[in-house]
């Protein structure tokens, strides 16, 4: 897939917690601005504590924030940003309908899944 400097996407990382997807999402990123691509990085975690700290960890709530996060990539991504997304996202559903929001958008989608060693991501995770 080329990139289009102007043309917004967005490109969802997921997987296990410490699994990697924010060092690749803050890469991404730089790789992409360095090729004069306007990115945009929405880090699961940080996006809740700051835009929405009042949901928890339930399903219910995580699907929210993905949701959630999902309207502020599109419209990113409408306006010619390219929005990296680093979220566990779970759940096939709540996957699903990230994408289906994009598409009938018109706006490019692609989840890369950060297949990571649970070993590898037990060893990493600082929040036990």
């Amino acid at each position: 897939m080329s990139i289009e400097p102007d043309a917004g996407m967005t490109v969802l990382l997921t997987g296990l917690p410490s699994a990697g997807k924010t060092t690749l999402a803050t890469a991404t990123i730089t790789r992409l601005r360095g090729l004069g691509v306007a990115a945009e990085s929405l880090d699961g975690d940080e996006v809740r504590r700051m835009l929405w700290p009042e949901l928890g960890m339930s399903r219910a709530d995580r699907e929210r924030n993905l949701a959630r996060v999902t309207v502020v990539a599109r419209m990113l991504a409408r306006n010619g940003v390219t929005a990296v997304i680093s979220a566990i996202a779970p759940f096939e559903t709540a996957r699903r309908t990230m994408r289906e929001e994009h598409t009938g958008f018109g706006v490019p989608f692609v989840e890369v899944h950060v297949a990571t060693p649970l070993t590898e991501c037990r060893r990493r995770d600082v929040k036990g």
